[in-house]
């Protein structure tokens, strides 16, 4: 029986007692159980009798006690008790609970996948880092949750647009490629300007580009100098996020904003709502009615737009193109824009807290990082996949909350150890793969033979409930924006997994020991391990190998 099933059967117990005139009250579409933390306290458990209380007008106990009544006579149910003020701690039969094995293994990669998301229409957008320079360990934090995120909110039903606004106009733009061309005529990098030997590649591949290039008039010399080098290193960031298994639906351009003047178009839509007025020659946007600390320039007294005014009109394309939530997900550094983009989208006619949700990701310290050579003052992020490799690094970073500042040891995220979680989850998967090759070795196939009262073991009940809580995780991690759970996750049910493993054997004992339906009824338990491992893991985006 999955949690799916045994929350149904809550629902029907739940529904016949109202048909039956024992209770009156309104029976919602979903009952949830969950996994107790004490397995004294049996496979699952339910707060439903404490939630109907009130409403019913009876006390918990006695809520509780109908619907253990009737929940006790379903096939697979084994007990039903009664604790606490009305909780429902269930134990199912082993043969009920052993069943979940064969729904795992029969789903497979979608084992796990939910609705509890579905109808949300999301843009989650992450990184946006300048393409002035490589990717480096600051951006490296949020490429791996951001990443997780999405896959998470897609396993729980929500469709998802994963989006990098490149900040492609604007001043630093005008220096990257002062820098570019200084290089390529020799000369030194302008004050202000972009140093890194990464600068001096970049002007090479303009001149190769273009042989010609120091013989255009200056303004025609930065301008082609600008779209090459802008190109070249929006491709070698696109190349490294490749690396790290980061893709992205849209690579969203500010400067296709200017250019197609939807900067203007947006401060006079924002003034159609009320919320814009001129002062000093100047155009703002009136955000102190939206809780923030001051009023915010759009438009300068010059007729230059601000930054503000971009991220208005950006805001703004992602309502027009029919996102209904939007992801903002920040570096360290941004702790100001939270109130800012709440206020652009209040000022848009949309509502703060439900419409945008803006995350901030503390920094992350790496010991034994070296500085990257090509950018000198920068660790780059092509550089930790070569030293520390993309398994690590993800898994590392998934495994804390993004609000927490982080301290890594590089080294010991290379080891190949039980102390390094990643390699611990890992490693797991690789010895169910190992005990299903040689189980097939000797002649063991799940095809064969099910039995599933005969996974009786303690240790076998204690991985089947855990392997029964994965998608509930997954939809919790989701609606929280929280993918460390689903790591922590795995590591637990790792360490169930090895218990069992050195408890209960899959394959007979000698050459001579007949094969029976213990041994195949555990290879389907085997089995189901491996997928909810390989399942999890990929949602942070993490190999599952099979040898290690």
């Amino acid at each position: 029986m999955t949690p799916e099933q045994l929350s149904a059967a809550l629902r029907t117990a739940l529904t016949d007692a109202v048909a039956a005139g024992d209770l009156v009250v309104d029976v919602s579409a979903e009952v949830r159980v969950e996994r107790p933390r004490n397995r004294d306290h049996g496979d699952w458990s339910t707060n439903v009798a404490l939630q109907l209380a009130k409403g019913a007008g009876m006390p918990p106990r006695d809520v509780a006690a109908l619907l253990a009544d009737r929940l006790g006579r379903v096939d697979g149910v084994k007990a039903v008790d009664i604790a606490g003020p009305g909780f429902l701690n269930i134990t199912l039969d082993a043969a009920s609970a052993g069943e979940l094995a064969r729904s795992i293994v029969e789903a497979g990669t979608t084992y796990g996948h939910n609705d509890s998301e579905a109808g949300h229409v999301i843009n989650l957008e992450y990184i946006s880092a300048n393409p002035t320079g490589p990717l480096h360990l600051g951006h490296t934090r949020w490429a791996a949750l951001g990443d997780a995120m999405s896959r998470l909110l897609k396993a729980s039903g929500a469709t998802v647009t994963a989006e990098y606004y490149i900040n492609d106009a604007g001043a630093q733009m005008d220096k990257f490629a002062a820098s570019v061309l200084a290089r390529a005529k020799g000369e030194p990098t302008p004050e202000g300007g972009y140093p890194g030997a990464y600068i001096d590649d970049l002007a090479a591949q303009a001149l190769a580009a273009r042989p010609d290039l120091l013989e255009l008039p200056a303004d025609e010399a930065l301008a082609e100098v600008r779209r090459l080098a802008y190109a070249a290193q929006l491709q070698d960031i696109k190349a490294t996020l490749a690396d790290f298994g980061v893709h992205f639906d849209v690579w969203f351009s500010e400067a296709a904003l200017h250019d197609a003047g939807a900067v203007e178009q947006a401060v006079e839509r924002l003034r159609e709502q009320g919320h814009v007025f001129d002062e000093d020659g100047a155009v703002w946007l009136r955000t102190t009615d939206f809780t923030d600390d001051k009023d915010r320039v759009l438009i300068r007294a010059n007729g230059e737009p601000t930054y503000f005014a971009a991220d208005a009109a950006y805001y703004l394309s992602k309502k027009d193109r029919g996102f209904d939530e939007k992801i903002y997900l920040l570096g360290a550094d941004h702790h100001g824009y939270i109130n800012r983009l709440k206020a652009i989208a209040a000022c848009a006619g949309d509502d703060p807290e439900h419409n945008i949700e803006v995350q901030i990701g503390q920094l992350v310290n790496l010991g034994g990082a070296k500085l990257s050579k090509r950018a000198g003052n920068i660790i780059e992020l092509r550089d930790l996949i070569g030293w520390i490799g993309t398994d690590a690094i993800r898994y590392s970073l998934s495994r804390y909350p993004a609000d927490s500042p982080l301290s890594l040891d590089g080294e010991e995220l290379r080891k190949q150890t039980n102390d390094n979680p990643v390699f611990y989850v890992q490693y797991a998967h690789a010895r169910t793969s190992n005990v299903a090759r040689l189980a097939g070795e000797d002649g063991v196939r799940r095809e064969d033979g099910f039995d599933p009262s005969l996974l009786g073991d303690p240790t076998e009940a204690a991985l089947l409930a855990i392997l029964g809580d994965f998608p509930r995780v997954v939809a919790q991690a989701a609606h929280l924006r929280e993918p460390h759970r689903v790591a922590r996750y795995l590591e637990d049910l790792a360490g169930h997994f090895h218990k069992w493993y050195d408890t209960c054997r899959v394959r007979p004992m000698t050459a001579d020991e007949e094969v029976t339906d213990l041994h195949r009824s555990r290879l389907w338990l085997n089995d189901a391990t491996r997928q909810v491992l390989a399942n999890g893991l990929d949602l942070l985006g993490v190999s599952a190998p099979d040898r290690m």
